[in-house]
């Protein structure tokens, strides 16, 4: 099933287009200091070859918009200043070379600093994210509508982006969040249907893994579904790098993007005598930068290892002292429990540098 995206207007992040039916972008945020350069420059080395495209910092004083320039200089991918309330910092991020700033125009400091704001991102061309979530929704707006309904997010959004609009200013983006799945999901359908401008979606406080990537799935992977949706983060309390193989897993299920292999392993049972889980994290983690499109199985026996991973173009199963090795639902080899690893391995090597040649 083909998705029909939502036509936005695009604006540049960087090098990177948003909007306007460039692929959906991934993002995600660093969790160190930004003031340590080389704490921060790692961490987005590391999510560059796990597949992130833009990374967001955050700013939390002159230190750290200062830091930005030498940041800058050593990132592969478009950085993103983050702020809040402070307008000073907005102005120092972006004249130290941020490529992108978020912030909520509306409490940045009134009309006069927010006017400053705009005016140094007309001058070094760089967009700005309006950032709208549960807990930033004006007073006034929570008043009429009692708490943060999706209306009252969207209300919010809307007038923070006539702020700018007010300035003569539409290099926008905007997101709209909630810690809860279904106030999401309404929020940017109601503002997709009022609003032109590329959206950044995410779920705000998701979680951890496990609950962190479900409720990002089902929240991004509906609004996906239905052509909503720019460029987004999962937002979850682990290692930023989950955040990113969550997101690219989330546009493979939904057939927007795919980059490197996929893996399929099957979930166990009474029959599978080898210690799969062992096994298929170790192919993950083989494999986890790789940019290659290949399907890979890890299944947990010999007898439905290659008929239930038919369309892997490599798979492995094991147990009881012997496996075998499949490729595209047929064995092609079939070797002693000890050696399977290195000769699976070997032939997996094999057939990715020559799809990579």
């Amino acid at each position: 099933m083909e998705i029909n995206r939502k036509k936005t207007r695009r604006i540049m992040v960087g090098g990177v287009p948003v909007g306007g039916g460039a692929p959906v972008a991934v993002q995600s945020m660093c969790n160190t200091d930004t003031r340590d350069v080389e704490a921060t420059c790692g961490q987005i080395e590391r999510l560059a070859a796990a597949g992130c495209e833009i990374i967001r910092v955050a700013v939390l004083d002159l230190e750290a918009a200062a830091a930005i320039r030498a940041i800058r200089e050593q990132s592969p991918i478009p950085v993103i200043a983050d702020i809040h309330f402070d307008s000073r910092l907005a102005v120092a991020a972006m004249e130290n070379g941020a490529h992108g700033i978020r912030i909520n125009p509306g409490n940045i400091g009134g009309a006069e600093r927010l006017a400053r704001v705009v005016a140094a991102a007309k001058t070094h061309r760089v967009p700005i994210r309006v950032g709208v979530n549960s807990g930033s929704v004006e007073k006034d707006i929570l008043k009429k509508h009692g708490h943060p309904t999706p209306a009252a997010l969207v209300e919010s959004a809307l007038r923070n982006i006539d702020l700018l609009e007010e300035l003569d200013f539409y290099d926008i983006k905007v997101s709209i969040k909630s810690s809860d799945v279904m106030t999401t999901i309404a929020a940017y359908r109601l503002l997709s249907g009022q609003c032109a401008y590329p959206l950044h979606l995410g779920v705000t406080e998701a979680g951890g893994l496990i609950g962190g990537t479900v409720k990002s799935s089902v929240a991004m992977g509906i609004l996906l579904a239905e052509g909503i949706g720019d460029t987004f983060r999962v937002s979850l309390t682990r290692d930023p790098v989950e955040e990113v193989q969550v997101a690219w897993e989330i546009l493979r299920a939904l057939k927007i993007r795919e980059r490197g292999p996929e893996l399929v392993s099957c979930p166990t049972c009474g029959r599978c005598q080898v210690d799969l889980f062992s096994l298929a994290e170790k192919v993950e983690a083989h494999v986890r930068n790789l940019e290659t499109r290949l399907k890979i199985a890890v299944m947990g026996c010999v007898v439905n290892g290659p008929g239930e991973a038919r369309e892997a173009d490599i798979g492995i199963a094991g147990g009881n002292g012997v496996g075998i090795i499949f490729k595209h639902g047929k064995v092609w080899k079939k070797v002693p429990e000890d050696d399977l690893w290195p000769v699976f391995v070997a032939e997996l090597d094999r057939m990715i540098a020559e799809k990579e040649g």
